[in-house]
C-alpha cells in the first residue's frame, strides 16, 4: 500500500474530511443566507423608495392635475440616477417618462413586477442592453395610469458579489481543510508509526523500550507519557517478579533443606517419644515460618495488584496505632525497651484499616526486634519506641521511631526490597519482608515509605492521603 493511500485510510483524516463536509456545507448555507438575504433587504428598499414616490406624485396629481403631474415627472426623470417613470392615458399612450419597450400588458397589471425595459434616451438595436426593473402600476382618478420603478442592476451586481465571494470562500475552505487535514493526519500517522514500532519491541520482550516524546505536550505526548509511566511500572514488577522468584529460589530453600534434614535425622536417630516429639516441634516450627513467609508474599501481592481497594472505608489512623501499641507493648517490656504510643489528634484515612495495621505492626516489629543490640554501649539511654499519628497539611502521618542502631543511609532503599536482610540481621530470625509488606501498603494507598535517621536510630514514616479535614481533640 503507497503512503498516500495509507494516508487517506487513516481514521483521522476520514474524521478531518466528514468536519470539513460539515463545515463546508455551514459555510455554503451561510453564505447563501446572507445572499438571499442582502438581496431582500435590497427589494425592500426599492419597494419602500417606489412607494413613497408613488405617494408623492398622487398628492401632485391631486393638487394640479394631470399637467402637474407630467411636469413633475418630466423633472424627476431628467435627474441622474432617477427612477423609472412613465404617465399613460386610459388606453396606453405616454404622456411623459423615462421608460419605453415594456411588454405588452404590463400597465394593466396590478401590484409589483419585475419586467425587461429600456430607457427612452436608449436607441433600439442588437447591441443595446435590456434592463430589468421591479414596477409598481397605479392607476389615478380619471383614468390615468402612473408607473414608477428602480432599476436592479444594483441588486443584482452585489448579488452576484455575494455570490461569488462565497464560491471562492467555500473552495478557498476545502483547500485550506483538505491541506491540513493531509498535514496533521501525516503528522499523526508519524507519529503512530512510531508508537507501534516501539510497541511491537515492547511485546518482542524489549522492556526498557519507551514511547517517543515530541515535547509539544500535545494529546499524543500526554498519552505517551502516561504509558512510559506504566511501562515503567510493569519493567519494575516484571524486575521484582524474576528478584522474588529468584529469592525464593535461594532464601525459602535453606529451611526446606533445614526441614527435611531434621525430619531425616529424626528418623534416623530418635530413639524415644519424646525425641520424636521435639522434632515434631521443630517442623511444625519451621513450617510456620514458611507459611508466615508465604502470608507475607500474598499480601504483598494483594497489595500491588489493588484487589484490597474493594475493602477501603474510613477509620481513624490515631486509633490503629494506640491499638498497636497496645498489642505490642508486653513484647517491648520483655525486651526491657519503652513502648510509648503519641496520637491524641483524630487522623482519617480512607483505606483498608487491616493492611495498614499490619504495615504498623511489622515496622514496630522490626523495631523490636533490632533495636537490642549486643554492640549497644552501657551508658546509651534506655530503649524507647514512639509510634505517632499526626496529620500534616493533606497527609496523615504513621511514624515508628527507635533510638537502636538504626540502618545506613545507603542502605535504606535496598532495605525496601523483597527478602533484602542487612547484615547486621542475618542473625536474626525474619523474612525480610516487613519493610517490603509496609513499602506495598503504602503504594497501595497513594502514599508511600520513608526511612529516616532518628539520630540515634531509624525514623520509619508512612505517609498517606487524609480522608476528611484536620479534626481537633475535644
Amino acid at each position: 500500500m503507497s503512503a498516500l493511500g495509507k494516508l487517506f485510510r487513516t481514521t483521522t483524516f476520514k474524521l478531518t474530511l466528514v468536519y470539513l463536509t460539515v463545515f463546508a456545507l455551514f459555510a455554503v448555507a451561510l453564505l447563501g443566507y446572507f445572499a438571499l438575504n442582502t438581496r431582500r433587504l435590497i427589494t425592500e428598499q426599492i419597494t419602500d423608495t417606489v412607494n413613497a414616490e408613488i405617494t408623492g406624485l398622487s398628492e401632485q396629481y391631486r393638487l394640479g392635475g394631470i399637467r402637474r403631474l407630467v411636469l413633475t415627472v418630466d423633472a424627476r426623470a431628467r435627474r441622474p440616477g432617477s427612477s423609472l417613470y412613465l404617465v399613460t392615458t386610459f388606453n396606453g399612450d405616454t404622456l411623459s417618462g423615462n421608460v419605453t419597450a415594456l411588454p405588452p400588458g404590463i400597465l394593466e397589471s396590478n401590484g409589483w413586477i419585475e419586467t425587461p425595459y429600456r430607457r427612452l434616451d436608449e436607441t433600439e438595436g442588437a447591441n443595446q442592453p435590456i434592463h430589468n426593473a421591479l414596477v409598481r402600476v397605479f392607476q389615478l382618478p380619471g383614468g390615468f395610469r402612473i408607473l414608477v420603478g428602480r432599476d436592479l442592476e444594483e441588486r443584482e451586481r452585489l448579488y452576484d458579489i455575494v455570490l461569488s465571494a462565497g464560491r471562492w470562500s467555500v473552495a478557498l475552505v476545502i483547500v485550506l481543510g483538505l491541506g491540513g487535514g493531509l498535514f496533521v493526519t501525516r503528522r499523526v500517522l508519524r507519529r503512530v508509526d512510531a508508537m507501534t514500532e516501539t510497541s511491537r519491541s515492547i511485546m518482542a520482550g524489549d522492556l526498557g523500550e519507551r514511547l517517543p516524546v515530541d515535547g509539544t505536550g500535545d494529546e499524543l505526548d500526554r498519552l505517551a507519557e502516561n504509558l512510559n509511566i506504566m511501562l515503567e511500572r510493569i519493567e519494575a514488577l516484571m524486575h521484582g517478579l524474576k528478584e522474588v522468584s529468584d529469592n525464593i529460589a535461594h532464601d525459602l530453600k535453606t529451611p526446606l533443606t533445614r526441614l527435611r534434614n531434621r525430619t531425616e535425622e529424626a528418623l534416623r536417630t530418635a530413639a524415644s517419644e519424646s525425641e520424636y516429639r521435639a522434632a515434631l516441634e521443630g517442623t511444625i516450627e519451621e513450617s510456620d515460618g514458611l507459611i508466615r513467609t508465604f502470608n507475607a508474599l500474598l499480601m504483598i501481592a494483594r497489595a500491588e495488584s489493588g484487589q484490597a481497594r474493594d475493602d477501603m472505608a474510613e477509620f481513624d489512623a490515631a486509633e490503629v496505632a494506640r491499638d498497636i501499641g497496645e498489642l505490642y507493648e508486653p513484647l517491648a517490656d520483655e525486651k526491657g525497651i519503652a513502648l510509648r504510643v503519641d496520637a491524641e489528634t483524630p487522623a482519617m484515612l480512607k483505606g483498608n484499616r487491616d493492611l495498614v495495621s499490619q504495615a504498623v505492626a511489622n515496622l514496630v516489629d522490626n523495631a523490636i526486634k533490632y533495636s537490642v543490640s549486643p554492640d549497644r554501649p552501657a551508658d546509651a539511654p534506655p530503649l524507647e519506641i514512639v509510634i505517632q499519628a499526626a496529620n500534616e497539611g493533606d497527609r496523615v502521618l504513621l511514624i515508628v521511631a527507635d533510638n537502636g542502631p538504626g540502618i545506613p543511609e545507603a542502605d535504606r532503599a535496598r532495605a525496601l526490597e523483597r527478602f533484602v536482610r542487612l547484615e547486621q540481621s542475618r542473625s536474626l530470625p525474619g523474612s525480610g519482608l516487613g519493610l517490603s509488606l509496609a513499602a506495598a501498603v503504602a503504594r497501595l494507598h497513594g502514599g508511600d515509605l520513608t526511612l529516616g535517621d532518628n539520630a540515634p536510630g531509624l525514623k520509619s514514616i508512612i505517609a498517606l492521603p487524609r480522608a476528611g479535614p484536620l479534626q481537633m481533640a475535644g
